[in-house]
């Protein structure tokens, strides 16, 4: 992994050298650029991570030079932590005016220091790893305007609510500790803290599921050969993804796996998320003590694996309208999501040229079953 890059401006070296002596060990590349007007060349042909930025200096000041990143498509994501000697409420919010991400005030404290420079880090991560994601070229920009119509309705219409609820839950439960950590006991902060996590997860988990389903329909866009040759002990694996989802659910007693074949036929990463959607599905809609059948087989050159469960079951129109990011029954579980689980199974199996077919009688039973050709699992990746 190569090492973070930190361009740190500043009229005076010896500033630069304290910096430095205060990073020695960690995980960064720095750079020093003697002015602003410098540090604005040095963008032609180095793109830092991260920029520490001193505002008093000569000709072009630190706030002139942020101000000038930050209007710059080419530079406006690079996170800009400003220097400044300057205290007051006024100058500190002019910092924030002109752009700036963060800033340390000098004298610089080294715990400080690294604190903010790893806070920074992590948001360009984020920056580049969704910029990576959202690289979608003509084929995949015509793939999604022809699901135009579905992405402006189901999805985006409770993509911010569902957003928006896990994120309240954490900052809610961050500033009543914040709020009544000197008076709370041990306990009551923890608590708070426990509420915020399970928020945070929450919300991980949502952003993941909507990237997965970007990736795979990116993937449908190509004809690459995968690379990934699938499970060697798909049983083992099989297994260890139904059970965590059973443990999960506090329902392992109700599980009951039948596993006919050896070797796996798609990649780690698609069966990983096609099993885990379709097993929480099944444990979300069926109720505690009734069984969960789990089946996969290897029949007529096609990977057939199958879930069934006694449960709330799906009607006609609800089966027909499975795709459309749609949420069904949502009186039992009202913080089900935003109905991504079988969309990306379905996404999953079209990448492999496959089949979905789902059975039901509503309110008693439903099975999904999975078909994938195995002349199919090596044309995309």
């Amino acid at each position: 992994m190569m090492p973070f890059s930190i361009l740190v401006v500043d009229d005076e070296p010896d500033n630069f050298d304290v910096i430095e002596a205060f990073l020695t060990g960690e995980p960064y590349c720095l750079s020093y650029a003697s002015s602003g007007s410098t540090a604005i060349a040095t963008l032609e042909t180095f793109e830092p991570d991260v920029i520490l930025l001193d505002i008093m200096m000569p000709e072009l000041d630190g706030l002139m030079v942020c101000q000038h990143l930050k209007a710059d498509n080419r530079w406006k994501n690079i996170p800009i932590i400003m220097v400044t000697a300057l205290r007051t409420k006024e100058d500190l919010a002019h910092c924030l005016q002109v752009g700036a991400d963060d800033f340390i005030s000098k004298p610089v404290n080294r715990i400080e220091l690294k604190a903010r420079i790893q806070s920074m880090v992590r948001i360009k991560q984020q920056y580049d790893n969704i910029s990576n994601h959202y690289r979608i070229q003509e084929k995949t920009i015509n793939l999604l305007n022809n699901t135009l119509n579905e992405l402006r309705g189901n999805l985006t219409s409770r993509f911010s609510h569902e957003i928006n609820t896990p994120l309240n839950g954490i900052l809610g439960s961050l500033s009543l500790l914040k709020s009544t950590y000197t008076d709370s006991t041990p306990y009551e902060s923890y608590e708070l803290l426990e509420m915020a996590y399970q928020s945070a997860c929450r919300l991980e988990q949502l952003t993941q599921k909507f990237l997965v389903y970007l990736q795979i329909e990116v993937s449908r866009s190509y004809e690459n050969t995968i690379t990934d040759p699938g499970c060697s002990n798909l049983p083992v694996f099989i297994t260890q993804l139904c059970e965590s989802q059973a443990k999960q659910w506090q329902r392992l007693t109700d599980l009951y796996l039948s596993i006919q074949c050896e070797k796996g036929f798609i990649s780690h990463h698609h069966l990983h998320w096609l099993i885990t959607e379709l097993m929480e599905n099944a444990f979300k809609f069926s109720f505690p003590s009734t069984p969960v059948n789990v089946n996969a087989s290897v029949c007529n050159d096609q990977f057939i694996f199958s879930v069934h469960n006694l449960g709330l079951g799906m009607t006609p129109e609800q089966i027909s309208m499975v795709g459309a990011f749609m949420q069904f029954e949502r009186a039992y579980h009202p913080q089900q999501g935003m109905g991504m689980g079988l969309k990306i199974v379905q996404s999953i199996v079209a990448l492999y040229g496959g089949n979905l077919k789902i059975t039901s009688q509503y309110r008693q039973n439903i099975t999904v079953e999975v078909h994938i050709p195995l002349s199919k699992t090596v044309i995309h990746s």
